[in-house]
Order: structure tokens, then sequence, then C-alpha cells
């Protein structure tokens, strides 16, 4: 049971938070005040509490209580208490009411004056200090889930391009290695281009099964066959990969992906969809209910057009969670007009993510290799750009470069002269 401490009351969405979305439950709020009735009908809205059947009505503890003598209780019924009744003796009567496994959140009044460890004592799971908004709500009924049973903890990092060929795929890759590799989070990569996907060659993989034989399974997925389904491409990346055949056509419906989805979310801290440049039902669907999003974009009128577009689109259907991201790549490339980074930025009204530098040698040599950025050359600023989206992405801060001893330069002359008399080292043949 958590109680809002005051910066999070000022502060609704931290930059690091990540809220889980609830499984299939039943919720039903009773509210004392207007406004609180409509934050609560507003979160039910919400991606995360897609799943949860709410309805919300007036009438507070008192209302409750006469409910539940005559129907069952849901998974979690939230109460709003608006100070004039003994908060306290409201829920014994409540408690006598209450089928055993229902999850209580309070919503009270500054002016309760109940010790918080009495309202535990009675079963409040969590209670919210109210004037509340959408997102308290949304919070306190996903962290009763998240929190004590780990249903569903999984993020979801979804990238796209905002137009076709501009690396939205080589981000997708670089960006999931780089969470696993350096901040030691076990993640998936998701190969979402069924028909055109690279994840294979980028990790210089070549499973058999993959993400076609989890969505077009005639059983619900799960824990046992995505296990069997992941390639493994290090200790903490594995990989469900796309055939990249054209023997049929890949058509879906809106939910095509989310039983995969969920059941990863059960296992997998960190899940990065490469989804296609393409804007069907289940694309604008995997986008919305990701935890985060970052588009991809090269500097031109069509990636700006779309790049508005998209960021538009989808500010628009998750008002409660942080803006989506854009990342511009490719950017420096010769001979070629491009929009400024300034003024891109402008037109989007907030600053890219990233500005990823067009290097043909860097990235092809890493496509034709089967390896990341980072493995072609560890030291290039494309490699700290991939960490510090990394570390941004997962709610950490941005890597910083150590800083230049004064001395480095005549450390190294010294080292060079106390080398020139040993012996030189043969190459092994």
């Amino acid at each position: 049971m958590t109680r809002l401490d005051e910066e999070d009351a000022d502060d609704p969405l931290h930059p690091d938070e990540h809220i889980a979305p609830v499984p299939r439950i039943s919720v039903q709020a009773f509210c004392e005040t207007e406004q609180t009735l409509k934050a609560v009908t507003a979160a039910g809205q919400d991606r995360r509490l897609a799943k949860a059947h709410l309805t919300a009505k007036d009438g507070g503890l008192a209302a409750a209580i006469e409910a539940y003598e005559s129907m069952p209780t849901p998974n979690v019924i939230v109460i709003e208490s608006d100070g004039t009744r003994d908060i306290l003796e409201g829920l014994d009567d409540l408690a006598g009411v209450c089928d055993p496994g229902t999850r209580v959140v309070v919503i009270g009044s500054p002016n309760d004056t109940a010790p918080y460890r009495e309202l535990v004592r009675r079963g409040v799971n969590d209670y919210v200090v109210g004037p509340v908004e959408t997102l308290d709500v949304v919070r306190s009924i996903c962290s009763l889930f998240s929190a004590s049973e780990a249903i569903i903890t999984g993020r979801v990092i979804a990238v796209v391009g905002a137009k076709g060929g501009v690396g939205a795929s080589t981000v997708a890759h670089n960006l999931a290695w780089t969470i696993a590799r350096d901040l030691s989070l076990d993640s998936v990569v998701i190969d979402l281009d069924l028909a055109f996907g690279t994840a294979g060659l980028d990790y210089n993989q070549d499973p058999v099964q993959g993400i076609a034989n989890a969505v077009l399974s005639q059983d619900r997925p799960d824990t046992a066959l995505m296990e069997r389904l992941l390639a493994k491409c290090t200790d903490r990346l594995s990989l469900l990969a796309a055939p990249a055949t054209l023997d049929r056509v890949y058509d879906f419906g809106a939910e095509a992906f989310d039983a995969v989805f969920d059941t990863l979310r059960m296992t997998t801290p960190c899940i990065v969809l490469d989804v296609p440049h393409q804007w069907s039902g289940w694309t604008r669907r995997a986008l919305v209910n990701a935890d985060d999003i970052v588009i991809v974009a090269e500097p031109d009128l069509a990636n700006l057009r779309n790049t508005k577009n998209m960021l538009t689109v989808l500010k628009t259907a998750r008002p409660n969670d942080r803006p989506p991201l854009y990342c511009l790549n490719q950017v420096g490339m010769h001979r070629r007009a491009e929009i400024e980074v300034k003024a891109f930025a402008k037109t989007m009204e907030s600053q890219p993510i990233a500005v990823i530098p067009f290097d043909s040698k860097l990235f092809s040599t890493a496509a034709n290799n089967g390896q990341m950025i980072a493995e072609v050359s560890k030291t290039h600023r494309t490699t700290l750009l991939f960490q510090n989206m990394a570390n941004r992405l997962a709610g950490r801060g941005d890597v910083k470069k150590p800083k230049r001893s004064l001395l480095e330069p005549l450390l190294k002359k010294l080292k060079g002269r106390s080398g020139r008399g040993s012996a030189p080292h043969r190459k092994a043949s």
C-alpha cells in the first residue's frame, strides 16, 4: 500500500516511472465529488486499464455498503471519503459485506484523521489523498497488481520509422542490445515486419521459428511456448524473429499481437518492438499500448510531416502518458539538402532524443557482419548516443564521457618510450 508523497503530487509522471497495465479485472468506484467521478471515468479510458471493466458511481462509502449487501464485490473497490464520516467505522461496515480477496483503494480527504496503520489493519490496499487526477487513479489501481504479484511488469518500447528506409530497425536492434548489455536487463526484440524483417540478419541469427509461430498459433501463447520460440542472441538478449519470407500474406486484426506482448511482459523486464512503417489497426495499437515510443526520422520534408502527424495522433491517444520521442538519423549525408536539426525541433515543439550522424562505412560494416555499432567501434560517438537512449528509456540518467586527464598525453608518451625496448609480439598463426 502506498501513500503519494508531495513530490508525486506535484509531478504526476516522473521520467523514469513505469506504470504496468492490469490484467482482466473488474473495478467499481464510489465517489463523493464530481472531480473524482470525472478522474475515475477518464482512467477507465487509459490504455493501462483497457482490460479492466471499470464503473464509477456517486455515493461514497455509504453507497458501496448498500450495494454490496445484495451483490458480489468486484476485484477492486475504489472508495472516496469526504471526511464527514468516521472512515474507520465505515471501513468496518464495508468489510462486513466484502468478499475475500477484494482489494480496496481509498481516496481520502485532508480532513481524515485515521492513522495509516489503522487503514492497513482494515484491509485497505492503497490510500491516496484527494483531490486526485486521472493518472493518480491509474497508478493506484495498476500498482495493486504489478507491485504485489508481478502479473505484468515488463516495459515495452516501440520503435517505428516516420518513413520507409530511415533506419528504424537498426535503431531498435542497437537500442535493445545496449539495454541488455550495458544496463544488464533481460530483453527481447520482437521483429514485427514479418515479410521483410532484418533482426535475424542484424544479430547474425537464423532461427527456424519466431513471431509468426506465436501469432498464428491456434492456442493462446503461454510462457512455455514463448521460451521455445525465442532465439538467444546474448546472455540477456533474445529475439522473436520474423520469418522474412513471402510465401504468405500477413494480414492481422488489431488485437492479433496482444497475447504475445502480455505473455512476454510476465517474464521479461524490457521488450523492444521493431514496428514496420505501415499504418494499420495492429501497428497503431502496438504503438498506443507501448510504454514508450521512439519515432525514427531523417531530416527531410516528408519525414518532418510524417513525424509531426504521428506525434499529434499518438499524444491524443495517450493523454496520460509521456509524449512520444523522436530520433533523427543519418544526419549530415554528403551533398543532401537537409532540414536543420534546430528547425526540425521547432516544428516538433520538442528536442530529439538523439541525432545520429550519417556514417555509411560504420553502419554498412555492422549490417554486413551481423554486428551492433558498439561491436564495430566501441568508442564511436554513435555508440554513446545509443547508450544515452537506452538509459533514458530505462529511466536512468545520460551516460557521460569520462573527462580526459591533463596528464594523459604525457603518460602515453612515457608508455610508448618504455615499450620501445621490449621484444615485439608475434602473431599467432
